[in-house]
């Protein structure tokens, strides 16, 4: 047994166990336990380095009519629908899946946060959210490439996209913004003050780590266990702030393309999304990320495409009438055919092993399978590209919906994360290997 004197500055320094100090720096233990890198083994680590794979997810914030997106019939031998149509040359890389949703999500327009989550938001919005599929791939395969992950929109303030804590990720909306990103130097006094700041960074890991090899030797046996996760966990951080201070110093690639205008109408959804679909292109052939996410909101105004007369959101909300529902349709082709035209972009990039689509992984999906009534059932979803062995239709039942999260668990695998969950999947998904 301790003595009473140690047992007494135990009890006062774990009443402070969730803060570490050092100098006159904090850090909160749990936060730093939670980065602990479990998922895969090192080997793992590196064949992910040498044979990259990589996701583009592409969300819509209005849905699509079912009616135009799903095919009819089964399997390889579908007969593609008005908006798969011109994507039947990309047939034998494409998996539709129709019947599929997130398991207890509803909430309408607010379940945007749940479609990279599947976690369900509440009747209020106010439930804490959980990581994003996208970042959780960027948590542990984004490493070798200068942005972990890219967090896009066409507009907007939102993504679906959240940290571990449940943090939203505000979205780059841009373009001229993103090409900066990618491809225009800073300044060298400005890389030099970015390294500094990384090293000092560093140097605080430094002095909370310190603090805490001295708590170690008070400690039992469990609470020492949960120190060198700790321990692990801040080497894991150091690691990324070393990888931050070499890309700091480096500089960016250098690309045969100008710098876009910015297109200013905030209704042209299918200017922006083309534009983005450019810049995405261009930082996966230059492997500047792995991991992209783009968001298309619904915005009210009249998307600028002969025909459509009407506010796009108002058109969402159709009420099955012809005229709405003939203007949403014309929307929402050329929505999917600009989707076709990145994925086809991808397909003429030679890459290492065959094409960029080869090794990258795009989805389209929605929060919404009937947007007129707002119902979160019978979600779009889209999958083309990557390791997959597609397909074709997957019809699952339209009135027992097949668990979406599923689809989430065999993307994680297929990048080799060892999970065998991810929210509220069941398995990995039927019919898709």
């Amino acid at each position: 047994m301790k003595p009473r004197s140690t047992q007494f500055n135990l009890q006062k320094r774990l009443r402070r166990r969730t803060v570490l100090r050092g100098s006159g720096v904090a850090m909160s233990l749990p936060w730093l336990s939670a980065m602990r890198s479990a998922f895969a083994k090192e080997s793992a680590d590196e064949n992910a380095r040498q044979n990259p794979r990589r996701l583009v997810a592409v969300t819509v914030g209005l849905g699509l009519v079912s009616e135009n997106w799903m095919p009819a019939g089964e399997g390889k031998q579908y007969t593609p629908s008005r908006y798969l149509r011109p994507l039947d040359d990309l047939r034998d890389q494409l998996t539709i899946a129709s019947g599929v949703s997130h398991p207890g999500v509803g909430g309408g327009h607010r379940a945007e946060a749940s479609i990279l989550t599947a976690t369900p938001m509440g009747t209020a919005g106010r439930a804490v959210n959980t990581i994003s599929v996208d970042q959780m791939l960027a948590k542990h395969r984004g490493d070798a490439t200068r942005y972990p992950s890219l967090v896009l929109a066409t507009g907007g303030t939102n993504s679906p996209c959240y940290t571990e804590s449940g943090a939203m990720i505000p979205p780059i909306t841009s373009a001229s913004q993103l090409f900066s990103e990618l491809f225009v130097d800073d300044s060298r006094q400005e890389r030099q003050k970015q390294a500094a700041r990384v090293r000092q960074g560093r140097s605080i890991m430094d002095v909370v780590a310190e603090d805490a090899k001295s708590l170690q030797r008070t400690l039992g046996r469990g609470d020492r266990d949960r120190l060198d996760a700790y321990f692990s966990s801040v080497r894991g951080l150091e690691l990324r702030m070393q990888q931050s201070e070499r890309w700091a110093k480096m500089p960016k690639p250098k690309v045969d393309a100008d710098r876009p205008i910015d297109i200013r109408n905030p209704n042209d959804l299918i200017g922006r999304f083309q534009t983005m679909c450019e810049l995405m292109h261009l930082a996966l052939q230059t492997d500047s990320t792995r991991f992209i996410t783009l968001h298309l909101p619904g915005g009210g105004g009249v998307v600028p495409i002969e025909g459509v007369e009407e506010g796009y959101h108002s058109l969402s909300h159709h009420g099955l009438d012809d005229t709405k529902l003939e203007q949403l349709a014309i929307v929402e082709e050329a929505l999917v055919a600009q989707w076709g035209s990145f994925l086809r972009s991808l397909a003429s990039a030679d890459d290492a092993r065959g094409s960029l689509l080869d090794d990258t992984t795009s989805f389209l999906t929605s929060n919404l399978g009937n947007a007129s009534n707002h119902s979160n059932r019978n979600m779009p979803m889209l999958i083309a590209g990557g390791p997959f062995r597609h397909a074709g239709h997957l019809a699952f039942s339209q009135k027992n919906n097949y668990p979406l999260p599923n689809f989430y668990l065999s993307l994680l695998q297929k990048f080799g994360l060892e999970v065998d969950q991810f929210a509220t999947s069941t398995g990995t998904m039927d019919g898709l290997s």
